[in-house]
């Protein structure tokens, strides 16, 4: 292992901090306990790059620290936006052959890379029933759902939207709103939640890479999360787990944290991404806190390249 980074110390100066990454709260609801779970994002997985050995490294690293569960945040596999049925299918295959190595319950977010054929070069056709999101559903079950564990409850939600243009953009949309309303009308007020997501609510990526006074692009962060975090006035909303850009903030607003996860693969199994490593969250809930350590588990994508 190269390092550790951990949520409740200062980093180095390319991080976003703007506090500690515990979520501090002294009504902790009575049923909660203690529990560590893992969210493991980007980890485009594919039968080049050594991606599945690397990815099976990543598990292994995982089920030896034995976590109550794994939340992934997105872009499982790599690059079914632009590729033909079968080479999106093969991709599918073989990610859900690979998850079965995790000895805990997967909970899986919907990545863009997830969505079959929307880029004009994959060829596809429209009327395929697995076209565009279809496929993740047909093959992973929905896009978005809630469940509960030791009395947080954990909210996935698809943040991916088809322009029907060759290309996506973060969006929430409609239906999927009227859902949080309904789960939400359903949920003791007190309770903490935690959203997974895989394009950002909130980031400040482009104003730290591509200049200060920049706005982020829709397609790096979701158009309407504003509309989307209104939703949760009122209710104990403690964390949103974000994915999609291969780098680590951790913003504090509003008593809310928006932590960006890394990425398993990092630069897309070609080494560190803007010096970040491959690696995953790994978090501890203890009552209503919650703190976070990036876990490299040690791939080194050089010299696995180097034995090809």
């Amino acid at each position: 292992m190269k390092k550790y980074l951990f949520g409740s110390s200062s980093l180095m100066a390319i991080f976003i901090f703007l506090s500690l990454a515990s979520c501090k709260n002294k009504t902790a609801t009575a049923d909660s306990e203690d529990f560590n779970f893992v969210f493991m994002t980007d980890i485009h997985l594919e039968p080049e790059r050594n991606a599945t050995k690397g990815f099976e490294q990543a598990m292994d690293t995982i089920n030896s620290l034995n976590p109550d569960f794994v939340i992934t945040g997105g872009d499982l596999i790599m690059d079914a936006l632009a590729a033909s049925y079968g080479r999106a299918d093969s991709l599918y295959k073989l990610y859900q052959e690979e998850i079965k190595n995790l000895k805990m319950p997967v909970h899986n977010t919907m990545g863009n890379h997830e969505i079959y054929g929307i880029y004009k070069k994959s060829g596809s056709n429209m009327e395929n029933p697995e076209y565009g999101e279809k496929m993740f559903e047909n093959r992973m079950g929905k896009s978005y759902y809630a469940f509960e564990h030791k009395g947080w409850k954990f909210i996935i939600v698809n943040s991916i939207e088809d322009t029907h243009k060759s290309g996506y953009i973060g969006w929430v949309d409609s239906t999927q709103m009227r859902w949080i309303k309904d789960e939400l009308s359903a949920t003791d007020k007190k309770m903490p939640i935690v959203i997974s997501t895989h394009i950002p609510f909130i980031t400040a990526y482009a104003q730290r890479y591509d200049g200060s006074t920049l706005r982020a692009d829709s397609s790096l962060v979701v158009a309407n999360s504003k509309e989307v975090l209104e939703l949760f006035k009122g209710y104990n909303l403690k964390l949103v787990l974000q994915g999609h850009l291969h780098t680590i903030e951790d913003i504090f607003i509003d008593g809310i944290h928006f932590v960006t996860g890394g990425a398993v693969s990092a630069a897309w199994w070609q080494g560190p991404n803007k010096g970040f490593q491959e690696g995953f969250m790994l978090l501890h809930v203890q009552g209503e806190n919650v703190s976070w350590k990036y876990i490299d588990y040690g791939w080194d994508a050089e010299k696995q390249a180097g034995q090809d």
